[in-house]
């Protein structure tokens, strides 16, 4: 025997979308920017109690209130911008390397361990090139490291690159006290030697100068080489990659040095060339907001730029109101920030799926002035549930048919 089952249908559909052009959702993106930097603006007026537009005043006056703000601003949105190209490649690969955090900060302690124990005892030139030796060396075995268990083993690159990142923290408190000594606070002063040649009068220009570098190498990397074209397909479907001949294993580890070597620029430059020490917050989170920097861009690192600067541009504003307004802690700095993510995020929901409610279908019902075969339609009415019918078990087939012995024993009760 069989018993049926209904199965309501849901209120409401997601379907992806396949025919929406580039540049509608590039301009669905630039629309939700504006309109969390609205919400942003309207939050900040409910809390602080400031009027919007003092509020914008004092976002532009923390970006660009002075020169040398401005010039913070795009160095700060040069280093973001190197990690972000850094994690590119292999997210483009679907390699999930949320190590960035961890891959840069241990660069910088590989240049500061340089510092440290060779200033002034060789060169200045000497030691910068053996700095960036250190940081590469640091870099890429922090990277590569995951990309080896994953191609080997298969294992979990997340967790595994996450785990990382603690590790590298680890190590860099444990050398900044003994470094810094054992009665201090155990933050290691900026040091004297191994600093970076200062371009136009300041470490501003240079690592604007490397970020433009190697967004432009890189565009062209993932674009046009062979190497871009085999990380592709990889990240599309491995089997089909394997099928044509591409060495699965060869082009994770290969990708994995190219982030890694990226990420050690940013720490060689982190550490030689603007902070000149390394603590547990050099990096400051910066690997992390790459992650959502090279996602919101849709891995485009030209895209990335205009990314990168709103980002940086969002963190300097809402630091200035938080001082104008005299809030000392940066709390709801990061709270604003995190707004922003989260709208944008929700619009690359709605550009990737539609959302469709449960269809309608037409009643039908014959009208007296009409022939009898003639219908009207008489109201709308939602989409019926679908039944399902399914064979009992021999449990629920004993209960069904001692119900129907029931019936029969009840219509012959009635009949006498």
């Amino acid at each position: 025997m069989t018993k049926t089952k209904k199965i309501r249908e849901p209120l409401i559909h997601l379907v992806k979308r396949d025919d929406l052009p580039g540049w509608k959702a590039w301009g669905i993106r630039a629309l939700s920017i504006v309109g969390a930097f609205v919400f942003i603006c309207l939050l900040s007026f409910i809390v602080l109690k400031r009027s919007p537009f003092q509020i914008v005043k004092f976002m532009f006056e923390g970006a660009f209130g002075s020169k040398l703000s401005t010039l913070v601003l795009f160095r700060d949105l040069s280093i973001l911008l190197i990690i972000s190209l850094a994690v590119t490649p292999a997210f483009k690969m679907k390699f999930w390397n949320i190590g960035a955090e961890g891959q840069v900060l241990i660069s910088a302690w590989g240049a500061v361990l340089c510092m440290y124990y060779l200033g002034g005892k060789i060169p200045n030139g000497a030691l910068i090139f053996i700095m960036l030796l250190s940081s590469m060396t640091f870099g890429i075995l922090w990277a590569v490291i995951p990309a080896i268990f994953k191609a080997k083993w298969g294992t979990n690159e997340t967790l595994f690159t996450l785990m990382m990142n603690y590790i590298a923290i680890q190590i860099v408190l444990g050398s900044t006290k003994i470094w810094a000594g054992v009665t201090s606070t155990g933050v290691l002063h900026p040091l004297q030697y191994g600093h970076l040649p200062q371009v136009a009068g300041g470490d501003y220009a240079l690592s604007m100068i490397v970020a433009a570098v190697i967004t432009l190498l890189l565009f062209f990397y993932m674009r046009f080489s062979k190497h871009g074209y085999e990380l592709s397909v990889v990240g599309e479907s491995r089997n089909t990659a394997r099928y044509i001949g591409i060495s699965v294993p060869k082009v994770i580890v290969r990708t994995l040095v190219l982030s890694g070597a990226i990420c050690a620029v940013a720490g060689f430059l982190l550490a030689g060339g603007i902070m000149h020490t390394v603590g547990s917050g050099t990096v400051g989170g910066q690997g992390f907001t790459a992650v959502l920097v090279s996602w919101l861009a849709q891995f485009n690192p030209i895209a990335m730029i205009v990314v990168s600067f709103v980002v940086i541009f969002i963190s300097k504003g809402t630091t200035r109101v938080m001082e104008n307004c005299g809030i000392a802690n940066s709390f709801f700095s990061q709270v604003l920030t995190g707004t922003l993510f989260f709208i944008i995020i929700a619009c690359e929901f709605f550009i990737r799926y539609r959302v469709l409610p449960r269809k309608r279908h037409k009643a039908v019902a014959p009208r007296e002035d009409l022939d009898d075969d003639s219908v009207e339609v008489v109201e709308d009415f939602a989409e019926p549930d679908i039944v399902i019918e399914e064979p009992l078990s021999e449990a629920d087939d004993d209960k069904q048919e001692t119900r129907d012995e029931d019936v029969e024993h009840s219509q012959e009760e009635t009949v006498c």
